[in-house]
């Protein structure tokens, strides 16, 4: 499948109907590692894709030209789902590699790049392809150090990189093809990709206010052409501390003890028309519950102890959710447990270290099964986390 963007510029890119995990990111519905050429005087390729989908990427490009003929390959990230192919369109090609002082570096670590023909840029640095003008803007750990983005000038054409993507495997291309959902597939991309740095994305954008964007070709997911300004505000408001006025509560359970007070605390909270996400950890991907956090302005963690320790799938939560550095939430631990209550502390460790408001009750730990008046003590104790 090849599309033509604009007038000889095609998405030659590659569609992954299959993969459902990408390192630990659920994706029921796939990806696509986007490929872009630019036909001119000189023949440009910015970004491949994973090593195994190589054939189908040259197959794509040799419906335009052939790949011999590729003069410049872009890399604007090192990472293999971008530059797994790097190395055999150089071999077949002879391109000369364009990329930043750290994407090369990057690169030598991934590859035997020996004899490799390279232009290092910086941000602002230009190159003439022909009837065309490249620009290039370093954009430093969104999400890698070696990170950057590519505008022709011409044709004001924004390629992003990591920057605006989803994981979706589609046929259709464009973002009016899908509608509103792409925000969703878009905001979850943020909340595990980008969120760690997103303190880095005002600045980002705000390199690129001076220019005319009438594409936004992002590595993966589908091009921005119609929600262009309202995808740039999500990421201004995604990278800021807003929240809404919602709770999620994640939790794991060992005899439903821990879920009937998650419950019980939930109904308190709806009751002061607070929005309510209620997740149980070991049968939600951790990327689904990441993604309502990220503007969430209660994060509510609900364990039994096991072993004088976390439920495993807590745990194993607790360690993404700390990767991620969720900031400015109101955390909350809650639990049930034999003849010594553990869980509960651990939990507020995390939230320490990730700055969170910590509001706490002795309503929060139960002891084996929450009786009648533990429950309605849960549910009182939502009401008052509602009020603040």
């Amino acid at each position: 499948m090849v599309v033509e963007i604009k007038k000889d510029i095609f998405w030659v890119g590659v569609i992954d109907w299959e993969i459902r995990n990408f390192h630990g990111y659920i994706t029921p519905n796939g990806s696509t590692y986007n490929s872009y050429l630019i036909k001119d005087k000189e023949n440009v390729l910015i970004d491949t894709a994973k090593d195994y989908m190589l054939n189908e990427l040259i197959n794509g490009i040799s419906n335009i030209i052939n790949p011999k003929d590729i003069d410049y390959l872009i890399v604007n990230h090192v990472e293999k789902d971008h530059s797994g192919c790097v190395d055999k369109i150089v071999e077949i090609s002879g391109a000369t590699v364009i990329t930043n002082e750290k994407g090369k570096e990057s690169l030598s670590y991934h590859y035997d790049t020996k004899g490799w023909d390279f232009i290092v840029v910086d941000s602002g640095d230009e190159i003439s392809i022909g009837n065309r003008t490249l620009k290039f803007i370093k954009t430093p750990m969104l999400h890698w150090p070696d990170n950057m983005v590519t505008y022709c000038k011409e044709e004001k054409i924004l390629f992003s990189n990591d920057a605006f993507g989803q994981h979706i495997a589609s046929s259709e291309r464009f973002d009016y093809e899908i509608g509103d959902e792409v925000f969703e597939y878009a905001k979850e991309y943020f909340a595990n990709i980008l969120m760690p740095y997103k303190m880095l994305i005002p600045n980002a954008i705000n390199s690129l206010k001076d220019l005319e964007i009438e594409l936004i070709c992002p590595s993966h997911g589908i091009i921005w052409k119609e929600k262009i300004n309202e995808i740039i505000k999500r990421y201004l408001d995604w990278s800021s501390d807003k929240v809404e006025n919602k709770a999620v509560i994640a939790y794991d359970t060992m005899y439903s003890s821990t879920k009937k007070m998650a419950y019980a605390i939930a109904d308190g909270l709806m009751e002061k028309e607070v929005e309510v996400k209620i997740y149980r950890i070991s049968e939600t991907p951790l990327n689904v519950i990441m993604r309502e956090i990220l503007d969430a302005k209660y994060v509510l963690i609900g364990s039994p102890t096991l072993n004088q320790n976390l439920y495993p799938e807590v745990a194993k939560f607790l360690s993404y959710m700390e990767g991620l550095k969720p900031t400015n939430k109101i955390g909350v631990a809650f639990g049930s447990y034999g003849w010594m209550e553990m869980a509960t502390e651990k939990i507020k460790e995390v939230f320490k270290r990730l700055n969170f408001e910590i509001v706490d009750d002795e309503c929060l730990k139960v002891k084996f099964v929450p009786k009648e008046e533990d429950l309605k003590k849960c549910y009182e104790f939502g009401l008052r986390l509602g009020n603040i």
